[in-house]
């Protein structure tokens, strides 16, 4: 917060990532902390605790606010470690302070997450030992129920939080390039295949990540320092099959066909458990992504869309909430704790927190201020995107008047010096200027620098 009040970076930022950690902290070093410390001291006369349990154990209630901020806290601490060296220097000098034990601030601010599921196992191991007369029982169970429905949430967030640490550890061994550390991104499995080259039928060594939402194929790359990879395809899930295919000559091998490429595949290890591992999880994730996708498809024909002259002017029919799993926009999947449903008060749809950050005045609710996604919100405020402009992100389309007239255009990881952190940038090469690279940065896609090439 020091920092912060020096202008450093913003205070709501420290506010963001620590959300009400100090209400959590007074909580127990003021209460909980010293009524057991007192109660120890007199267990001879009084062995019990779970009275104490049950006065104080609601109050534990403050950490769901925690629980929920967890995913944005993390959110902006990456973005924030990624915009700002200064950030990311006080954040580093803070790691190598000797109470920090070398962990990281991620691994501290996981903490309070962990703290209630490990009260709910320590009050089952004391009932466990507690006679069935014990004149504690009955106080101790009813500590126990409160404390198991705040566990129930903190157990979502830590399995979520686990999710995102692998995604970070294959985003390392990916040489950081691909764009995957995604809330929305969840992993499933990983492993090594053998590639059959459709010329010869030799058999290539490959290895695969299998995601909620898509499929990567990537080639082994050398590497003193742990497992290495490139990503040769990325495949969606959407309209992905997988058949198992009969041939004598190579056997334990699978047909993956992809929008984006068909590839056929040999299980590495000769072992039928091996190859319906590999099968099963393939189709299992293609079926859920499918189920998903068609209650999406059902909640969208059933909106009852209003005219864009309408639009804020007349109440919209909203979906309901258990007629879709994902976010009508994005497409995030929804769940009870990180990412929780909301309605587009102009147009009735089901849109994550990401999605209806918006705020416009509509005419039916007396002029108020109402959360609306952000296709309603650029309607309402007269700005006009078209629909192939929808599914791209504003570097796309600022500079796609660059773009149309270039030899080759595209995002690219760009490092102006050893010490700044890398940037994406859209990098475009024009037909007229063939041996000029430009580069674009967000948010103002305004031209950022060239880059000259003065030789093949």
């Amino acid at each position: 917060m020091e920092e912060a009040n020096k202008g450093t970076f913003p205070v709501d930022v420290v506010k963001n990532v620590f959300s009400n950690i100090t209400s959590i902290h007074a909580f127990h070093s003021q209460f909980l902390l010293p009524d057991l410390e007192k109660r120890m001291g007199e267990w001879d006369s009084k062995p019990r605790i779970g009275d104490i349990l049950q006065k104080l154990t609601p109050f534990l209630k403050m950490y769901a606010e925690y629980v929920k901020n967890f995913e944005k806290a993390m959110d902006v601490l990456k973005q924030w470690n990624d915009r700002s060296p200064q950030f990311k220097a006080i954040i580093m000098e803070i790691q190598t302070q000797e109470v920090c034990g070398n962990l990281t601030l991620q691994h501290h601010m996981l903490e309070p997450v962990q703290r209630i599921p490990r009260y709910e196992m320590l009050l089952k191991d004391y009932l466990k030992k507690l006679p069935s007369d014990d004149p504690d029982r009955r106080d101790a169970e009813k500590s126990l129920e409160i404390i198991a429905t705040a566990a129930t949430h903190s157990n979502s967030a830590i399995r979520k939080s686990e999710n995102l640490k692998k995604l970070m550890e294959i985003y390392e061994m990916l040489g950081e390039e691909e764009d995957i550390v995604n809330p929305s991104n969840e992993f499933i499995k990983e492993g090594h295949i053998l590639k059959l080259a459709a010329r010869n039928t030799s058999a290539m060594e490959r290895y695969l990540f299998l995601f909620n939402n898509m499929l990567l194929y990537c080639v082994p790359k050398f590497s003193l320092g742990g497992p290495k990879y490139t990503v040769r395809t990325r495949i969606g899930i959407d309209g992905m099959q997988v058949t198992e295919t009969i041939n004598d000559e190579y056997p334990h091998t699978f047909q993956v066909l992809g929008k984006e490429r068909a590839l056929e595949l040999q299980a590495r290890y000769v072992l039928q458990t091996t190859i319906i591992d590999k099968l099963k999880a393939l189709r299992e994730t293609i079926d859920i992504f499918q189920q998903k996708n068609e209650t999406f498809k059902n909640a969208s024909k059933d909106v009852e869309e209003v005219s864009v002259n309408e639009l804020g002017k007349r109440a919209p029919r909203w979906v309901r909430d258990n007629d879709v799993t994902m976010c009508m926009k994005c497409k995030e999947t929804f769940n009870a704790l990180t990412r929780r449903r909301h309605h587009c008060r102009a147009c009735g749809c089901v849109v994550c927190w990401k999605c209806s950050d918006n705020k416009v005045q509509c005419i039916y609710d007396g002029n108020k201020m109402n959360k609306v996604c952000y296709d309603c919100y650029r309607t309402l405020k007269g700005e006009t995107v078209s629909e192939e402009n929808k599914k791209k992100g504003i570097l796309e389309i600022e500079a796609a008047q660059f773009s149309g007239n270039s030899i080759i255009c595209g995002f690219l990881q760009y490092c102006e010096k050893s010490n700044k952190p890398w940037q994406r940038v859209w990098c475009v090469i024009p037909e007229k200027e063939c041996f000029v690279l430009y580069l674009y940065g967000a948010p103002q896609v305004k031209e950022y620098s060239f880059i000259l090439f003065t030789s093949y």
